[in-house]
């Protein structure tokens, strides 16, 4: 039987294969992205970060997040690392720094002007090399990979998901409410929803499916199950081109 790897491999001799995981907040798109990318031995992108990294150094610069004008020339300029399973910025490791609900907020106000968007698009763009990527984000399989080998779409009720945040904000330090995590992840469903540059909306093509009641594990093994199903051999690929 091959495995998961294996079939993975198939796709490296033609392009770098991208599964593209998108979905609202707390869907659990981070940790299923980073499981799957584990189990192919895939790169993977966190594009969710990159939008807080660039809220937290705004914060610092005291740059209105109406400055579309300097946002922009920051999102051009900034200095990041993603290693081992932490995040540098201009240096400095802000792993933690950036899941503030604070950050998080300020990165989705940010994420709605078009020129920044644009601004960060080449950057995770330029990720997808050999052997694949595991991309999650909102608009992953839309815009930045339409043409990805496997687009998901997790969903997950805002009950499940405020439960959710406020596990990860505990275990991390930060003081959290059920109540207001819920109405702010209702707030942010609706700004990535309504905006006009790539709007939070499953691709056409992709597959659907809600986490609500379903464990990570759970989650994971789907994902590579249809990932293995759209692998297609490379005698084959070749025969039908």
């Amino acid at each position: 039987m091959t495995t998961v790897r294996e079939h993975a491999k198939q796709h490296t001799k033609l392009h770098a294969p991208v599964i593209a995981i998108d979905g609202p907040t707390a869907s659990g798109k981070g940790t299923v992205a980073q499981q799957v990318a584990q189990r192919l031995g895939f790169h993977y992108l966190d594009s969710g970060a990159l939008y807080r990294l660039l809220a937290l150094a705004s914060l610092r610069r005291q740059l209105a997040v109406q400055d579309v004008a300097a946002l922009t020339l920051l999102a051009r300029e900034l200095h990041i690392v993603f290693r081992d399973g932490y995040v540098k910025l201009d240096g400095v490791k802000v792993s933690n720094e950036i899941r503030a609900e604070e950050i998080g907020n300020r990165a989705s106000e940010i994420a709605l002007h078009a020129p920044i968007r644009l601004a960060l698009l080449a950057r995770q763009r330029a990720l997808r090399t050999l052997p694949g990527l595991v991309a999650d984000g909102r608009d992953m399989g839309t815009v930045v990979f339409p043409d990805a080998t496997l687009k998901v779409f997790l969903t997950a009720s805002v009950e499940a998901r405020a439960q959710r945040r406020y596990k990860q904000l505990i275990e991390k330090g930060f003081p959290a409410s059920i109540e207001i995590l819920s109405q702010d992840l209702a707030k942010r469903d609706a700004r990535d929803i309504q905006r006009v540059s790539a709007p939070l909306r499953p691709a056409e093509d992709a597959k659907i499916l809600d986490t609500s009641n379903l464990s990570v594990e759970q989650v994971v093994g789907k994902i590579l199950e249809w990932f293995v199903a759209l692998s297609v051999p490379v005698s084959h690929a070749h025969a039908s081109a």
